[in-house]
């Protein structure tokens, strides 16, 4: 592990038993942003998955550590035990997946449920129970040579023509790591695409054998256990603010309306894709009766101050594997 990195581990595990952590964390409330749990740590380690993914044997660990130093809470009850403040709380930890991946239920849900500690999924509504699929674990998993070298040639070609070529430092012979590295801020970078263009890049990588979402039965499954609820992360995954009053109406209200059928106590809290969001989106959101909703902007709780663009802190297959890191990315409102 580089030195920086064992630094801030130091630094999370000495914040962790000071008298500063037991003022900044007394009554307070952590919600962690998980997306996806690998069977498998070392693919998930490697840069390009590292921030979305999580290796089960390090979710384990994690699963483990929480208890030694939070109370693990449903997330509504962390949220209640926000807008009533008592004395001295020991500081309550949430647990959020966003997207609605298959291996929430085909992974992390065998150890939630092992620990028995509770969690809230936020789908993307289109997604769950078709065959429709995220666009970046699409375009990265063709371009990392997941599904052959012919799909990995014509991606990188559609690319070129597109103007958006892969960095010939990614083509060129080096370490896994570091390719995975420079394919890591690509994929960043493609962000900038509009949805039409993302769609056809998707179009452009082979059809998976199967779906990258749950499907409703799944669902029902895990809501059935009463450890896991669910809540709205926009129907297509479309960044909120882009869209216009109609679309963005549109969008909230198709998830509303998907999780009210498929769900039978669905979550009053909705998660804005991206965590992009500002005051137009939270306004509908609101007139939509959500009284909450989750950003991903970095920080913990304290008191609900805005309730409409609630903090999180990330969660990687790094931090998991060495929770000290986590505990400095608390210390530091979430960044490390």
């Amino acid at each position: 592990m580089p030195i920086k990195m064992r630094i801030k581990q130091a630094g999370g595990w000495l914040y962790l038993h000071s008298p500063r952590a037991r003022d900044d964390l007394r009554g307070a409330g952590v919600i962690l942003m998980l997306h996806r749990v690998l069977a498998d740590d070392a693919s998930a380690a490697l840069p390009h998955r590292n921030e979305l993914c999580v290796g089960a044997t390090a979710f384990d660990g994690l699963l483990r550590w929480l208890p030694r130093h939070f109370e693990c809470v449903g997330l509504m009850e962390l949220l209640e035990s926000q807008a009533t403040p008592r004395g001295s709380q020991r500081p309550k930890v949430a647990l959020t997946f966003d997207d609605g991946w298959r291996d929430n239920a085909s992974q992390a849900f065998a150890l939630l449920h092992k620990h028995q500690v509770p969690a809230s999924i936020f789908l993307s509504t289109d997604y769950i129970g078709s065959r429709q699929r995220f666009w970046w674990e699409s375009v990265g998993e063709t371009l990392w040579g997941s599904h052959g070298e012919p799909a990995r040639l014509s991606l990188l070609e559609h690319l070129r023509k597109l103007g958006r070529p892969v960095p010939a430092a990614y083509l060129l012979p080096g370490s896994e790591y570091r390719r995975s590295q420079v394919l890591a801020h690509y994929l960043q970078s493609l962000k900038g695409l509009d949805a039409q263009a993302l769609h056809q890049l998707t179009d452009a990588c082979p059809a998976e054998s199967l779906p990258q979402a749950m499907d409703w039965r799944q669902v029902r499954q895990l809501e059935d256990s009463g450890l896991v609820r669910f809540g709205p992360h926009g129907a297509s995954h479309a960044l909120l603010p882009g869209l216009d009053d109609q679309r963005l109406d549109e969008e909230v209200q198709r998830s509303h309306a998907a999780l009210q059928q498929g769900c039978r106590r669905p979550l009053p809290v909705y998660c804005y894709p991206n965590g992009d969001h500002d005051p137009r989106v939270r306004a509908r959101v609101a007139a939509h009766h959500y009284p909450y909703a989750l950003s991903t902007r970095p920080g913990i709780c304290r008191g609900l101050q805005d309730p409409l663009a609630l903090p999180r802190v990330g969660v990687s297959q790094r931090s998991a594997s060495h929770p000290s890191l986590l505990a400095w990315r608390i210390a530091r409102g979430g960044r490390a």
